[in-house]
């Protein structure tokens, strides 16, 4: 889902550079029952007592604690990655820099999407950890679900990810999947929306405070 996450603007490929996840950003972001089936929600996933990221999130529109039971037994170098970022503090102070209502809120971009620096690029970076390669599988993408995002190329998981506002099939077995929101999903739905072309949050966009790890 750096298929997601790149601007259309970008020279090294417009469009194209989006691919499939690109096609269905949009037709999601278009669709007008979007919102009322992210009411709808699903049932709580259960706790799965795997480590949990905590992500303490702030801005002018939410505030609170999100707990997410990461699955090692689903996508482990995956989580391994997540893990090491967060313990790190490498996540500390970054933006939900894409969040698009009724589909999902984005973040992770360590190297570009810092809270009070040059946002214009914020979608585009990773870390300088290598990247994860795809750790595909038949765990569906849902409300509360929480996905790696990549580029077109599928062994390009880095430190961005996103967390559904909603059931989004179109993404099964496209994205690496590596955990759920077990708490606080009412916190992810105050996230800011975009307001750009692509979801962008262009100013002012809510950010994880601080992100921990209770194994």
């Amino acid at each position: 889902m750096w298929r997601m996450v790149r601007k259309v603007t970008l020279a090294a490929g417009g469009l194209m550079a989006f691919g499939l996840g690109a096609l269905a950003l949009m037709i999601w972001a278009s669709n007008p029952m979007a919102e009322a089936q992210a009411d709808k929600g699903a049932q709580p996933f259960k706790d799965t007592k795997g480590p949990h990221l905590v992500i303490q999130v702030a801005g002018d529109y939410a505030n609170g604690t999100v707990v997410i039971d990461l699955l090692p037994h689903v996508a482990p170098k995956t989580v391994a990655q997540i893990i090491k970022l967060a313990d790190s503090g490498a996540y500390d102070g970054v933006v939900f820099h894409r969040v698009i209502n009724g589909f999902m809120a984005q973040t992770g971009d360590v190297k570009y999407g810092r809270r009070g620096g040059d946002l214009s690029r914020a979608g585009m970076g990773g870390s300088s950890l290598p990247n994860v390669p795809a750790e595909f599988s038949n765990v569906p993408f849902q409300r509360g679900t929480v996905g790696m995002a990549r580029a077109d190329d599928p062994n390009s998981g880095n430190s961005q990810f996103f967390i559904m506002f909603a059931p989004a099939p179109q993404l099964n077995g496209q994205y690496t999947v590596f955990g759920h929101v077990i708490s606080g999903m009412d916190v992810v739905d105050k996230i800011k929306r975009g307001n750009g072309a692509n979801g962008e949050v262009t100013q002012d966009p809510d950010y994880m405070a601080k992100v921990t790890v209770q194994q």
